[in-house]
């Protein structure tokens, strides 16, 4: 019994013995846990050697174009050509042409707004003459074939003021016997002007022409009326007084009387 049990330990005892005598496998390290560091660290700087054995980066198209402008622009221009940075603010000849580019043309917008202003307002003065030398014909013309009996001397004073020159003169020189027939006669004339138009006018010159219609009524002692419609031809004369009739007559009619 003693036996078996000496065997038994002996043969335990070298089975530990060969157990501790084999190589153990080594165990497996287990996988680490990847953590994401959101922390931006700061890139390491290159030293000097590798600064300068690093080769540039080559650049791209884009940026080699504007390099070349900018070397373009930046090169010094050959003997006789202008500098490229000379401007038209460090050129005098420059300030000059713009100058009398800037006068003539507002001297030819100052020019030509006084020819409109002149030509406006010379318009508006010759309108204002043909008004004023119509309205004076017709009211003289008015006048002249107007005659009260009863009122003889005044209505040939109102004749000799609507009329100069020539027509004047001979109201002048026929006023007693024109007088004398009227109030003989014991008539009364009225007058209306139908139409008038001017038919020429040098305002410089101070000359007028105007064509009237004019009906003109005559009234007898007895009462009864007579109308006649005449068509006049006159010309007016500007003088210190105004517009006045030189001459007055019948107008030619398309027949020639």
């Amino acid at each position: 019994m003693d036996t078996k049990q000496e065997l038994k330990a002996e043969t335990d005892t070298e089975a530990v013995a060969e157990e501790e005598a084999a190589p153990k496998p080594e165990p497996k390290p287990k996988p680490k846990a990847r953590t994401r560091d959101v922390t931006k660290k700061p890139s390491p700087e290159p030293d000097e050697e590798s600064k300068d054995t690093e080769p540039e980066a080559a650049p791209d198209s884009e940026a080699a174009e504007s390099e070349a402008e900018s070397d373009a622009e930046d090169k010094e221009p050959e003997a006789g050509e202008p500098k490229a940075g000379r401007g038209w603010r460090r050129d005098p000849l420059i300030l000059i042409a713009l100058t009398v580019t800037v006068i003539a043309g507002l001297a030819a917008a100052w020019f030509g707004w006084s020819y409109q202003q002149a030509s406006s307002d010379k318009g508006i003065s010759q309108a204002r003459t043909r008004d004023d030398v119509l309205r004076s014909a017709e009211q003289e013309i008015v006048n002249l074939n107007t005659l009260d009996y009863t009122k003889i001397d005044q209505g040939l004073s109102l004749w000799q003021d609507s009329t100069t020159a020539d027509l004047y003169n001979q109201i002048v020189q026929g006023r007693q016997q024109l007088a004398a027939s009227v109030t003989k006669a014991k008539t009364v004339s009225t007058a209306k002007i139908l139409e008038s138009g001017i038919t020429e006018l040098d305002s410089d010159a101070g000359k007028a022409g105007v064509m009237v219609a004019i009906r003109v009524t005559v009234t007898t002692p007895d009462g009864r009326s007579s109308a006649s419609i005449r068509r006049l031809s006159g010309q007016l004369t500007r003088t210190s007084d105004g517009w006045r009739l030189s001459a007055l007559g019948q107008a030619a009619t398309s027949s020639g009387n």
